[in-house]
């Protein structure tokens, strides 16, 4: 068999405002989106796109994407996620297409055939998780994995010189990444108490470790940790202008073993120990 879905895991309609990010996600199955309507900007790990009305890109398991509206049309779109392990799905990595009128209506039916099938909401894009109607039709469920597969047999037998739509944007590119770096500065913020790691922080943008260290020599000019650790004292010495604390109660608040390595950090950091910082403050206001 070409191709075999396994398992329909999500099934999304959104009608998205012109000012719309969903800043991305990663998951270990497939995921398609076609454009019903409007203009919508697509980040795929590291490669942008523009795409406009009838046209759908694919995202293979594991890779990074998110999405944009353009800020000047309010777009639809259509957004179907899956699990096949067929060998031919390697045909759909780092494609997008413009779909031809009987592609159209195939996606039309699985949209009808889902909104029969599953209890909504159909516009949460965290939502992976689809819940059968009681009263769905008899087989409803089949019809839409018969036409998914018939669609990506249709979509496969345009054979690799397939007419393309691979709309290439670098604005979409660099909005992405300015996004990524602004996600993660925002849980280094959040989080600036803890002792995050570059996995965790990387994890928890859904964004490979490598990708995101480049990100932040590009953007910022120094490492995601060097960063994370000069907010640690930065934090510090608003906490020490502050004199609400006493040096091993902030070591503490910061998630410093000791009073020890906090102070080892604070002179490598700033060329003096907290105090001799503490005593600089207080000289410039006398």
């Amino acid at each position: 068999m070409e191709f075999d879905v396994r398992q329909l895991v999500s099934l999304h309609y959104f009608e998205f405002a012109k000012d719309f990010i969903f800043s991305g996600e990663r998951h270990d199955f497939w995921e398609f989106l076609y454009i019903d309507k409007g203009e919508i900007e697509v980040m795929a790990d590291t490669t942008g796109y523009k795409l406009k009305q009838g046209d759908m890109i694919f995202h293979r398991p594991n890779e990074f994407h998110s999405v944009w509206a353009n800020r000047k049309i309010a777009s639809n779109a259509i957004v179907i996620s899956f699990v096949c392990e067929s060998p031919a799905m390697s045909f759909f990595e780092g494609k997008a297409f413009c779909l031809e009128n009987h592609e159209r209506n195939l996606i039309a039916e699985l949209i009808r055939y889902g909104f029969a099938a599953f209890e909504p909401p159909f516009d949460d894009p965290t939502l992976h998780d689809l819940v059968t109607k009681a009263e769905a039709p008899a087989g409803v469920e089949q019809l839409i994995k018969i036409h998914l597969e018939l669609l990506l047999l249709m979509l496969r037998s345009r054979g690799n010189a397939m007419p393309g739509t691979k709309r290439l944007s670098f604005t979409a590119k660099e909005r992405s990444e300015d996004e990524i770096v602004r996600r993660a500065i925002r849980f280094m913020e959040d989080n600036v108490q803890r002792n995050l790691s570059l996995e965790e922080i990387a994890s928890r943008l859904h964004i490979v470790q490598s990708h995101l260290h480049a990100l932040f020599r590009q953007k910022v000019g120094m490492s995601v940790m060097r960063y994370f650790k000069n907010m640690k004292i930065e934090t510090a010495k608003l906490l020490i202008r502050e004199e609400t604390s006493n040096f091993t109660e902030i070591a503490d608040r910061l998630g410093y073993s000791s009073i020890h390595s906090f102070s080892r950090h604070f002179k490598n950091v700033t060329d003096m120990t907290p105090s001799e910082y503490a005593r600089s403050v207080k000289a410039r206001v006398t």
